[in-house]
């Protein structure tokens, strides 16, 4: 027998336990970790998808698009929360666990939802209802804004090296799950129920089916274990301080500066292709909202099943590939693939394929690479406040933007914008390091 050979010792019961446990753990923490945040993003997409029947229930003007703007603006400011979510709840989830940060944000979304759900309009009592919903919708925001950084540190730490592309890529797979439940949602009860019917009571029930949803996630996650890199930290900073977000944006300048154009495309080709696409083809080309709704619906499907994929494919080739071609494709080709936007089912489904397809590289692997950045000790409050802060600024504001130029005839200044946002990430994926297969610190 050589010396680097272990002798065959049959394994006892509790060491083959032991073995199967240690396996498994993974896959148990992306269910955990992932499943809450399916119907977090449910919860909070729902808003902009039927935002179109109940804007003028809060917002009553002569003018319809009008009264979508301002819906489309309380979108914003839910979106103005979530830096202060990311660094709130990512500060707890350093400092207490991961675990705590999860739990937290979930039971946020899910009152909030409830609470949109049984809110009375601005008919029955005045401006008490879009205050209200302002409120209710701050809240949301701080609870996506943890969300995000919570569930991508959860799953990303219990991930194996050598997998954590594949692994990470359930993250966007359950967003994109929520993305898809409320899609095709709007699409049944589009079928199912006259736009009399949708405003009146029709667009309340994805939120009590939202709200209810994500208290199933709270009582799943109750139920996981701390990650090991957090529990090692915990062990090396017993008499070491806990780090600030102001210690952080001191002591990782690069990483701080990297994430920020990392995610300056991503927010807003998330919100354009997910969110706006289905308004812009009802109100610009003249498409039914039934077939509006069901190409969004097909092609969030297609793009949910493309992110372990493309997660795999990266623990294989490396991000920065993947991260390339995204950048280069939007950059060349989003101005005139979404100005050509038709009326038909097919139409959209193409214009939504090809935002979706070339995104799906990026989120796929977003998670990986951005707990690839930072050190555990701030790796919560890391990505919740850098990443949400972009996103914030540009994908917040996305909606609103769209509607406002579609209004006055100049929506194709928007494409502009994005297509330079793809050449600041383009720059950004040029010049960052590979991180395939890095050890956490």
């Amino acid at each position: 027998m050589s010396q680097f050979e272990s002798p065959a010792v049959p394994l006892d019961d509790s060491q083959t336990h032991a073995s199967f446990a240690s396996a498994s753990m993974p896959v148990r923490s992306v269910v955990a970790g992932t499943i809450g945040n399916a119907f977090e993003w449910f919860d909070w997409s729902v808003y902009t998808t039927f935002a179109v029947f109940f804007g003028h229930r809060f917002f009553p003007s002569g003018n319809a698009t009008s009264a979508l703007l301002s819906t489309f603006a309380v979108f914003a400011v839910g979106f103005a929360m979530r830096p202060l979510g990311g660094w709130a709840i990512g500060t707890l989830s350093d400092r207490y666990g991961r675990r705590t940060a999860l739990t937290i944000s979930i039971v946020m979304m899910a009152g909030s939802s409830l609470a949109i759900a049984c809110l009375p309009t601005y008919e029955t009592i005045g401006m008490a209802a879009p205050s209200l919903l302002v409120l209710f919708r701050l809240i949301q925001g701080l609870a996506v804004g943890g969300e995000y950084a919570a569930a991508t540190t959860f799953v990303g730490e219990t991930a194996p090296a050598k997998r954590r592309g594949y692994y990470g890529s359930w993250v966007f797979f359950t967003t994109a799950l929520g993305l898809l439940l409320a899609s095709a949602l709007a699409w049944l009860l589009t079928h199912l129920l006259s736009r009399e019917a949708m405003s009146d009571y029709g667009w309340r029930i994805p939120f009590v089916i939202g709200g209810i949803g994500a208290f199933v996630g709270f009582w799943i996650r109750r139920t996981v274990s701390e990650t090991p890199a957090y529990l090692a930290m915990e062990k090396r900073r017993e008499s070491a301080p806990k780090r600030s977000l102001a210690w952080l944006l001191r002591e990782h300048r690069g990483a701080t500066r990297r994430l920020i154009g990392f995610s300056v495309l991503g927010a807003f080709a998330f919100y354009l292709f997910t969110g706006y696409l289905p308004v812009y083809a009802i109100q610009h080309a003249g498409a039914t909202p039934g077939d509006a709704y069901a190409a969004t619906t097909i092609g969030l499907l297609i793009y949910m099943l493309s992110q372990p994929l493309f997660g795999m494919l990266s623990d294989r080739i490396g991000r920065r590939p993947q991260l390339l071609v995204y950048a280069l494709g939007y950059a060349l080709f989003v101005y005139p693939v979404v100005l050509a936007t038709g009326a038909s089912i097919l139409s959209i489904l193409l214009v939504d394929l090809f935002g979706l397809l070339l995104y799906g590289m990026y989120s796929a692997i977003a998670p990986a690479v951005m707990v690839e950045m930072f050190s555990t000790e701030v790796r919560g409050v890391g990505i919740g406040t850098v990443y949400n802060t972009v996103v914030a600024l540009l994908g917040g504001t996305t909606p609103y933007l769209m509607a406002w130029l579609q209004s006055h005839q100049h929506e194709n200044w928007f494409l502009l914008y994005v297509s330079a946002g793809a050449v600041v990430s383009l720059v950004t994926y040029w010049r960052m390091p590979e991180t395939k297969g890095r050890a956490l610190t």
